[in-house]
């Protein structure tokens, strides 16, 4: 019985990779901003429509590095509701998170929980785009200019999205991608910082590199952030598939649409507001009491039969340790509401059709009378 899992990569044939990499090989220039990765920032900026885009190791050192480039320090407010390496990328460098709620209906981040939480020790917000879903950029943005702030994006979710017809990347100070493999566009490992600010896109380039302003002048702390050629390879060869990828996941949860539409107490992801959406998160929210069984029985049933789905998130950032004994123990209703809810199933170009009707059956096969929320 074949097995599926949330997060198995999308890949372009490996001839067109291998031909990259060969040409790399050749040149014996395997790192250090070398002509691949050069041209990769050059196609993504002008996908995204932004000034610079700096190719980074990974996207939890995109997001470190963002900070350290942008001064933050103190405190920064950001969602709970996130992947726990949004609010780690601060923490790892002394910057305390402060979480907020989101809304109950998109899952990001609620402009009214934030304004709640700034004190004078603010020094920045951090919004998630979630599932690739646009937060709300606008009302985020007006309340840090309100306040001063700088707004950084976490957009590791939401590469291939649109918010009014712009592309997610040129919004607030910077965005910060993630080209993990299990993004729908990846280059193995790796991130990348958007930005339209060409002074601070200079100081990421320099903190991304020893702090080196020269071949032997170091004026900064720095560290290595740099992504590797071969990772480029893979980037570029991948980002001619992309829009492939993006219509197998549009096909994937329109199918999960119909085989789940007469289920009662289940609500999947709605991307129908959106200019543009990779489709790569195929979220339900298992409401137990209108289902007949909890979100974690449902993934248990499906696990049984191969199909691994997964708690994302659970629980939120601010019920973990270390945040939970740093006075992030606050309560936020709609964080651990939908905590216990959402699951994330298999997407992407791991399924035929076939394959997302038989995991729609093993849903609506799933035995129903036993509820309990996720811890």
């Amino acid at each position: 019985m074949k097995a599926f899992h949330v997060g198995a990569p999308n890949l372009a044939p490996w001839g067109e990779f291998a031909r990259l990499a060969r040409g790399s090989f050749a040149r014996r220039w395997l790192t250090n901003r070398g002509p691949l990765v050069q041209q990769l920032e050059a196609e993504l900026q002008r996908r995204l429509g932004v000034q610079h885009v700096i190719l980074c190791a990974n996207g939890t050192v995109a997001l470190e590095l963002a900070a350290r480039a942008a001064g933050l320090s103190g405190e920064v407010i950001l969602p709970s509701f996130t992947f726990v390496a949004t609010a780690h990328a601060l923490q790892w460098q002394g910057i305390r998170p402060v979480f907020a709620d989101v809304d109950p209906f998109t899952y990001n981040l609620d402009p009214r929980s934030v304004e709640a939480l700034i004190t004078p020790a603010t020094s920045a917000i951090v919004g998630v785009h979630l599932y690739g879903r646009p937060c709300a950029i606008g009302p985020l943005q007006a309340l840090a200019d309100r306040h001063g702030l700088p707004l950084l994006f976490d957009a590791a979710h939401a590469f291939g999205c649109a918010d009014g017809g712009r592309p997610i990347g040129g919004h607030g100070l910077c965005e910060v991608f993630s080209f993990h493999a299990t993004k729908v566009f990846n280059t193995g490992e790796g991130g990348a910082i958007s930005t339209d600010d060409g002074a601070f896109a200079e100081r990421v380039r320099l903190l991304q590199n020893f702090g080196f302003a020269g071949e032997d002048r170091v004026v900064a702390l720095g560290l290595n952030g740099k992504m590797g050629e071969l990772n480029a390879a893979l980037g570029l060869a991948n980002l001619r598939h992309l829009p492939r990828f993006v219509a197998t996941n549009r096909r994937n949860l329109e199918l999960y649409r119909q085989g789940l539409a007469a289920e009662p107490g289940l609500r999947l992801i709605d991307f129908s507001g959106q200019s543009a959406s990779n489709y790569h998160y195929a979220i339900v929210e298992v409401d137990g009491d209108g289902f007949g069984t909890g979100r974690d029985q449902l993934r248990d049933h499906l696990a049984a039969q191969g199909v691994l789905a997964r708690r994302y998130f659970t629980p939120g950032c601010h019920r973990q340790p270390p945040y939970n004994s740093q006075g992030n123990g606050r309560s936020l209703p709609q964080t651990e509401r939908l905590s216990g809810r959402l699951l994330a199933l298999p997407n992407g170009m791991q399924l035929g059709a076939g394959d997302v009707r038989r995991i729609c059956r093993l849903i609506r096969s799933c035995p129903r009378g036993a509820i309990s929320v996720g811890a």
